[in-house]
Order: structure tokens, then sequence, then C-alpha cells
């Protein structure tokens, strides 16, 4: 999912209750380039939807600029899928743009966000 800087705060947030209420009970796993917009707002909403921020602390940044680096690329999940995302970590490895591959575990999947393919209609 990505945040674009002119779009309304209430548009962003429509968008994440749409998902949330289609995945309703399942495990819901999102993947973000916030852009860090109205930060404060987009911490309000994953605390009140009770979704969690998997990013782990890091010498890496996920978005590395020439003028900035930041971590706006975020990696969201709900408490039934909490337990299930492991070993998230930047990669090293070359992506082609000014953000950086993440890669983590999910329960018995290995991912990595440039190629995602796996199925999570059981989870």
């Amino acid at each position: 999912m990505h945040l674009d800087i002119t779009e309304e705060m209430d548009k962003t947030i429509e968008t994440l209750n749409d998902i949330l209420r289609i995945t309703n009970t399942r495990g819901t796993l999102i993947t973000m380039d916030s852009n860090q917009r109205k930060k404060q707002n987009l911490q309000e909403f994953l605390i009140s939807k009770q979704l969690f921020i998997m990013n782990e602390d890091s010498e890496m940044n996920t978005f590395q600029g020439s003028r900035r680096s930041s971590n706006i690329d975020l990696t969201i999940c709900n408490k039934k899928l909490l337990s299930e995302v492991q070993e998230w970590k930047n990669s090293e490895e070359e992506s082609c743009s000014d953000h950086r591959i993440i890669q983590f575990s999910l329960g018995q999947y290995n991912t990595q966000l440039k190629e995602t393919t796996f199925n999570l209609k059981n989870i």
C-alpha cells in the first residue's frame, strides 16, 4: 500500500478500514510506504484497530534517498498474525529503488516483498 503524500488522511483511513472489514476475522498483513504523512494520525488509527508495526530496529533505514533516509516503509499485522511474522529485516540486496527490500518469514513461508507469492486463506 502506498500512501500518496497529496491524499487526505481521511481517504487513507477509509481504505484501511475497508481492508480490515474485508479481512474481518482473518489474519491481516499490510505492507505500506507511509511517506510519514501525519504520523500521529496513523499511529492513533493503528492503536485503535489493534494493529502492530512489525519493523525491527536496524542500522539501515527502509528508505535511503539522496537527501534523506527514514523508516517510512511499514509492515503491519493484526493480532492473529502477530506471532507468525518473524525474522523481519531490511535486505542488503540491491532494489533498483530508494526503498530497501524488506524480508520476513510468515509462519512457514519465507517472503520477500519484491516477489511475494503465498496463500493465506488458511490463516
